[in-house]
């Protein structure tokens, strides 16, 4: 008998040892979803009045939220203290609740009814943001950084302090509890920067994925790679660029990044499970993830996309609020994986908002032509604008009136067999007899081949490159400012300093006039309007139809043939006022150089 009893309690030790530990088969744990707590459903007036009240659409009333007495602790979670309804004794639902249940219908693009109903219900249990879609006005510095969170305007420490008090002989308490002192005191610090609005008052901010806070999803180089492209998409919309810090003290982080489940990193809001809240963010400050939800790498077609999520987060981080457009990244609800999402141009327009625009100067500006041939046989021409600077290139597309998503890429990746560092000049010889393409760079210049995407080391009348300038153009030596060539005269305009030189192609050698001066042959419209010299780049334009001068952050637009129809007093060639280059094109903006090869995979 006695042995008997040993058997059965070896058993029960056995089987309780293996229960114990959870072993995931898939490697993103999607076989084990069952095993994680659900968020609670919005099924009645009840559960939708708690989330009307929690996403800002009740405001909180003073007895709204009970409090508890110096020393004690709140109660116990077990319990899952709710709230009651807030319909009348007599069954009549409260003012309140039909006022913001109809601004919630309203923003979420249902018929506005003020009744609960199925539809209403649908939009609730949608998966979305923590940030409430409502929120009480900030007035003053103290506000914004002595907050824990964007979902309250008052500090929660108590809280805090006492749920750790309780557990603290626990190390990761500890840990949570250093952690929002950190936060603390780096809010009392940052207080000084007050701008005046929800935005930070330096371009180049840190961010770092806090070691107590990985997922247990994703393998931590996906994590970090997955942030390093979401940081890179707002930098490519704004002036702002980030990098990841591991080694300076966190309170000098100015984003963190982590994943928790419940009661997480000693932060005053806890995730409610799998379902609905799947992550939170702080303005100026923190952004945490629901490690309950299963989130997946990009394009993974099922599950929640950590990418798209962690843009959307950030944006509210930079200071963006709730945006109710179904194009926009920051709507609350989270819309199903769509492969390429990107953030749109009204997006961009609030960003930079608060931020300003994208500026800089540019080395290099051109339309690239070449003959693609369509599935059907048909030989087309197509070109593409691209800016280049500092030995990278963006593609402009006019279409968009943007850059290309994932721009820019380094010279020598697109262009293959040009200097890494960029070049001065681009020049297309185009007309009934010839088609020739030139990068120019130092006294140097470089023969495309557009057909096969790659500069000839050898050309098919037997030149070798890099050539000198001075010898494929007698009278010209380098290097040279910029340059362009001219279909109606066919004439390269060579620029250096104050003087352009003219080199007749047909002829080989340089124009009977030339040099001349800039002023001269691009006389200013208005006096005193006028680059003058040491011009970046010279463009002619097949979009608009004409030339452009750049120069530092401005462009002179070279009169066309329509302004001079209209008004034909105006020299020709010669030069509109300036304008900033932002103006004109938009969006081309650098990324920190620690993110420029993070692309989409």
């Amino acid at each position: 008998m006695l042995a008997v009893i040993r058997l059965i309690f070896i058993l029960r030790t056995v089987i309780f040892i293996i229960s114990a530990e959870k072993v995931f088969h898939s490697r993103d744990h999607s076989d084990a979803m069952n095993d994680i707590r659900q968020a609670e459903l919005i099924t009645d007036t009840d559960t939708a009045q708690r989330f009307l009240s929690k996403y800002g659409f009740i405001k909180a009333t003073d007895g709204d939220e009970p409090s508890f007495p110096a020393g004690e602790t709140e109660v116990s979670l077990s319990l899952d203290l709710q709230e009651g309804g807030t319909a009348s004794r007599s069954g009549s639902p409260d003012l309140r609740f039909i006022s913001a249940l109809k601004e919630f219908q309203q923003v979420s693009g249902l018929p506005v009814t003020g009744v609960f109903d199925d539809a209403t219900k649908a939009a609730m249990n949608k998966p979305r943001c923590g940030v409430p879609d409502r929120d009480e006005e900030l007035e003053s510095p103290e506000q914004v950084f002595e907050s824990n969170s964007t979902t309250t305007h008052t500090h929660t420490d108590a809280a805090v302090n006492a749920s750790d008090a309780a557990n603290n002989t626990e190390p990761h308490v500890r840990k949570q509890r250093h952690l929002a002192a950190l936060l603390r005191s780096r809010r009392r610090r940052d207080a000084s920067t007050w701008t005046g609005h929800m935005a930070f008052s330096k371009s180049l901010l840190k961010w770092r994925l806090i070691g107590e806070g990985y997922s247990s999803q994703l393998s931590i180089d996906e994590q970090k790679y997955i942030f390093r492209l979401a940081f890179r998409m707002w930098s490519e919309v704004s002036p702002l660029q980030f990098v990841e810090d591991t080694h300076s003290p966190l309170e000098d982080i100015d984003i963190r990044l982590g994943f928790g489940t419940g009661r997480h990193l000693g932060c005053s809001q806890r995730f409610d499970g799998a379902g609905r809240e799947f992550a939170h963010a702080w303005f100026l400050g923190d952004i945490h993830f629901d490690d309950d939800e299963h989130f997946t790498v990009p394009n993974m077609g099922s599950g929640i996309s950590l990418l798209k999520v962690a843009v959307h987060e950030i944006g509210h981080v930079l200071g963006l609020p709730h945006i109710y457009r179904s194009e926009s990244i920051m709507q609350p609800s989270y819309l199903p994986q769509d492969a390429g999402f990107e953030i749109d141009w009204m997006d961009r327009k609030s960003i930079q908002s608060l931020y300003g625009v994208c500026k800089g100067r540019f080395s290099t500006v051109f339309d690239w032509i070449r003959k693609e041939q369509t599935p059907y046989g048909e030989v087309v021409v197509r070109f593409n604008t691209y800016f280049m600077r500092d030995g990278w290139y963006w593609l402009y597309e006019n279409r968009n009136n943007r850059t290309r998503y994932g721009d820019p890429v380094a010279v020598q990746v697109g262009w293959h067999g040009l200097p890494s560092s960029g070049v001065d000049a681009y020049v297309h010889v185009w007309n009934r007899k010839a088609d020739a393409v030139y990068f120019f760079k130092g006294v140097q210049y470089w023969r495309y081949d557009s057909e096969n995407d790659q500069v000839f080391t050898e050309d098919s009348d037997g030149r070798s490159y890099p050539r000198l300038i001075s010898e494929g153009f007698p009278g010209v030596s380098g290097p040279v400012d910029t340059a362009y060539y001219d279909r109606r005269d066919t004439h390269i305009y060579f620029f250096k300093g104050s003087q352009v030189f003219r080199f007749d192609v047909r002829a080989n050698r340089l124009a009977s006039s030339s040099p001349q001066k800039i002023t001269e042959v691009f006389p200013a419209v208005v006096p005193s309007n006028h680059p003058v010299g040491n011009l970046d780049a010279a463009y002619f334009s097949y979009s608009h139809n004409t030339v452009f001068l750049l120069k530092g952050s401005w462009f002179w637009r070279m009169v066309s043939g329509r302004d001079r129809r209209r008004s034909v007093s105006l020299p020709p060639n010669s030069l509109m006022p300036r304008r900033d280059v932002e103006q004109q094109w938009f969006d081309i903006c650098d990324v920190h150089q620690s993110s420029l090869r993070t692309t989409r995979r």
